[in-house]
């Protein structure tokens, strides 16, 4: 149980006192035996990955793609299935509000007993206040969820009183104590307000709170693909629209002129130098969108990344985009380059705690804690020590992760060029950043935040927490 949430008692509210304890809040109704009606299905698959999120530990990717996907969702039309990740993604990111709301509302907390339920709490109230949903079909809905499950049905009088008296007075509860901070666990939001100042940690948790918009890197003709996708070329040059759908059905998807790709982690790649003809290896490489970059500026790629299933992925992706680049399932800690002389650069997008990502990937939040960062340190510094093996003198180390936290970026760089005379840095200028300056730090790395690149409509502003430092072995 995800600790935001309020709790009660197994027996807090048994059945016989459900309705005497909401009388006062609507009459009492007779439900009736749960059918399947329009959006029913799309809904309790939604209650299914939430629960894995908060009560499993499953990743929202693991759910929702590849072989242990939730298998209800190839039954989905594609409308239900928008409305189901949209509707698990609003929850995720308003999830202390939510849990404060819930708080307000039901004194003794959420039932601990029926997952079930408290799903369907959480459910109804999103659509309620940040969905276009009727609040009828919001409450109506919820409470045929909860009477579908075993468990949680002696709990739809309670799911039916909440919920109206959500309709009728949440906007209000939370209103009274509207706080950028309510959405971002405890641990994260002081290590940003110690490290970013509490304006900007602020301004990073107000960012998190907003959907955000569909990035694509283009092949080539940046304008051209902004007019077409409705939407615009940023600075960085990447193509930002707020056009919602199956990607697969946009233009240009089939024909490979673009793929999707967050602004922030298109600026590492481009990082390097002219890469015509140069032998490049990306470690880490899956899902492939910076291989892609690499291939596209012309450079001999070896990319590594140690799970079958995403190479299968980025290969797919290459095969789409008509580009080429030798794809390897190996640990790149342990990979032995067979050519001879080195390669002439190598990016390494190093795993890490992925708090950067919070605004595309709402779960990170709420999976991750503050104690993994240690153990991701470790890989992080071997990744690196295995990349200054693979350069030839030289070459260029291009060092990112998709982390707001220092122990994974500047740190991490200041240990190694502490440690190692063989190397230094190149500092990144504002022109490497699209003329960007609050996107390099004073030793000259870049370090993005989610609340960059401000718009009048948020939706269409920010871009991923991300940390890069541009190396080169002496």
């Amino acid at each position: 149980m995800n600790p935001v949430l309020p709790r009660m008692p197994d027996d807090a509210y048994p059945p016989s006192l459900t309705f005497k304890r909401f009388a006062r809040l609507m009459p009492s109704t007779r439900f009736a035996p749960p059918t399947e009606v329009p959006g029913l299905a799309a809904r309790r698959i939604a209650a299914d990955i939430l629960d894995g999120v908060l009560h499993k530990r499953r990743t929202l990717d693991e759910q929702l793609e590849g072989a242990a996907a939730h298998p209800g969702l190839k039954a989905l039309a594609d409308r239900d299935r928008a409305l189901m990740r949209r509707l698990v993604a609003t929850i995720l990111r308003r999830l202390g509000t939510l849990g404060h709301l819930l708080s307000r509302l039901l004194d003794r907390g959420v039932p601990t007993d029926a997952p079930r339920a408290q799903s369907a709490l959480l459910i109804g109230a999103a659509q309620i206040l940040w969905m276009d949903v009727p609040d009828h079909a919001a409450v109506d809905l919820s409470v045929r969820l909860v009477q579908s499950d075993r468990r949680a049905a002696k709990y739809a009088g309670l799911v039916n009183a909440v919920l109206r008296r959500c309709a009728r007075e949440g906007q209000g509860l939370i209103d009274e104590v509207r706080s950028e901070a309510l959405d971002v666990p405890p641990w994260l939001m002081s290590r940003w307000t110690a490290h970013y100042g509490e304006s900007a940690a602020k301004a990073i948790a107000a960012a998190l709170g907003h959907e955000p918009p569909l990035d694509l890197t283009v092949k080539a003709d940046a304008a051209h693909w902004a007019a077409r996708l409705h939407g615009e070329a940023l600075p960085t040059g990447t193509v930002r629209t707020a056009l919602q759908g199956p990607i697969a059905m946009l233009p240009g998807f089939s024909e490979g002129r673009w793929w999707v790709q967050d602004a922030a982690a298109a600026l590492p790649a481009r990082l390097f130098s002219d890469l015509k003809g140069r032998r490049i290896a990306d470690l880490c490489a899956a899902p492939g969108g910076k291989t892609a970059q690499l291939a596209q500026a012309g450079a001999d790629v070896t990319a590594i990344d140690r799970s079958p299933n995403r190479v299968a992925r980025l290969r797919e992706n290459l095969g789409r985009l008509s580009l080429d680049a030798r794809a390897l399932v190996a640990d790149a800690v342990e990979w032995q380059d067979d050519a001879v002389g080195g390669f002439d650069g190598v990016l390494v997008d190093a795993p890490c705690s992925a708090t950067g990502t919070i605004r595309r990937h709402p779960d990170v939040a709420w999976l991750k804690q503050e104690s993994d960062i240690a153990a991701l340190t470790v890989l992080q510094n071997r990744l690196l020590q295995k990349a200054l093996a693979l350069l030839k003198p030289g070459g260029t180390l291009i060092y990112c992760t998709c982390s707001l936290e220092p122990e994974e970026g500047e740190q991490v760089v200041a240990a190694l060029l502490a440690s190692e005379t063989g190397v230094r840095r190149a500092p990144i200028s504002a022109g490497d950043a699209a003329g960007l300056d609050d996107m390099v730090t004073p030793a000259g790395d870049l370090r993005t935040l989610p609340c960059h690149l401000p718009r009048d409509d948020p939706r269409l502003g920010g871009l991923d927490g991300f940390y890069a430092a541009r190396l080169i072995k002496s």
